[in-house]
């Protein structure tokens, strides 16, 4: 199936989705967006031009993703063995990359066994950007540019854009029903389409949680430590799905990273998509989302599909036109990650204690 707007960049389905456990991150200044003296004072001067008709505009830093490391399928936990078809099959045959992030392979066999043996089985390289420099460069009249110029001096088309990390959920209720918000008229991007609940991971709330009191322009990788921003992407999705639904945490399942989409009406900007369960059925969660909460005003209404029409919708879909990028990503990912197969074996295993 293809779109134009989307496409996956790449997907854990070997393993029916990653939990926070097999996910690691390495942090650095060397994975940030590189800058030029005259690009600089163009994202400057749009800044300042948005912020004047836009007052309630605010500039937060936020996660770059860079490049990522996927193990091979022979690296799976014991806890969630492969099909025994995969055989010996290598990394690149689990994901689909792009001429946008790159992916590289273990740095040799010590690598890979040590990612085997501690059960880690992706590494996401992770630097800083803000919103300001997102609205800059991204969304910039001049993108194509940008492009060429990262390409041409750098050897990377993506190395001078902001690429802000986020995250979105494909929340199933207790009943079997996807939820979909529609996305109000007033928020920045896709405005009036059907959405997944998501946002982004908080630099910021990293700092607070390793006990620093910081302002979102002084942070630096070198205040946060990787264990607590993996625990920040994961957490993000269900802080996002608790604000924008309206559903308690507690009544949340351990999020499944499916994988990463990328939204190429945003110039190949990347999401974390993954697969929440919700002990609720779809008439609690439409009583709670009404009722509104922290972000209520981002959305509109409340929409449901089952998880088979989710598994059938495509390009010809008369719905798929509704759909925003983020969301036409979580959908591809969901039908080629299948991970109410991981959530299912929690739910036996948790059963067999």
């Amino acid at each position: 199936m293809m779109d134009s707007e989307v496409s996956v960049l790449l997907h854990c389905a070997a393993w029916s989705g990653l939990l926070e456990s097999q996910v690691q991150v390495e942090l650095s200044e060397r994975f940030n967006r590189r800058t030029d003296p005259a690009l600089e004072r163009e994202i400057d001067k749009t800044w300042t031009e948005r912020v004047s008709k836009e007052p309630w505009l605010f500039n937060g830093s936020k996660f770059r993703l860079h490049s990522f490391c996927l193990a091979s399928v022979t690296s799976v936990s014991p806890q969630h063995p492969p099909n025994r078809s995969h055989g010996r099959k290598r990394v690149e045959e689990n994901v689909c990359t792009s001429d946008c992030l790159h992916h590289s392979a273990p740095n040799g066999p010590a690598e890979n066994a040590g990612q085997h043996e501690n059960g880690l089985l992706l590494t996401l390289r992770l630097g800083l950007t803000c919103y300001k420099d997102y609205l800059g460069t991204n969304w910039s009249c001049r993108v194509a540019e940008l492009r060429q110029l990262g390409e041409t001096e750098f050897g990377d088309p993506l190395t001078l854009l902001a690429q802000p990390l986020g995250v979105g959920g494909v929340l199933c209720t207790a009943d079997g029903q996807v939820v979909l918000i529609r996305r109000s008229q007033k928020v920045a991007e896709a405005g009036g389409l059907l959405d997944m609940p998501g946002g982004h991971p908080e630099p910021k709330a990293v700092c607070e949680r390793l006990g620093q009191t910081v302002r979102e322009e002084q942070i630096s990788v070198s205040m946060m430590k990787p264990k607590a921003v993996v625990s920040e992407l994961f957490s993000s999705v269900c802080a996002e799905i608790r604000d924008e639904v309206n559903i308690p945490l507690s009544s949340l399942g351990q999020p499944v990273l499916m994988g990463v989409a990328l939204n190429h009406t945003s110039a190949g900007r990347a999401s974390a998509e993954f697969y929440v369960s919700c002990s609720l059925t779809c008439d609690e969660v439409t009583k709670l989302y009404w009722k509104g909460g922290a972000e209520a005003n981002e959305s509109t209404d409340i929409v449901f599909l089952s998880r088979e029409e989710v598994m059938q919708l495509n390009t010809s879909s008369p719905l798929w036109s509704e759909l925003c990028p983020s969301a036409k990503g979580a959908v591809l990912l969901y039908q080629k990650v299948k991970p109410e197969q991981r959530h299912n074996n929690q739910l036996n295993a948790s059963g067999d204690r």
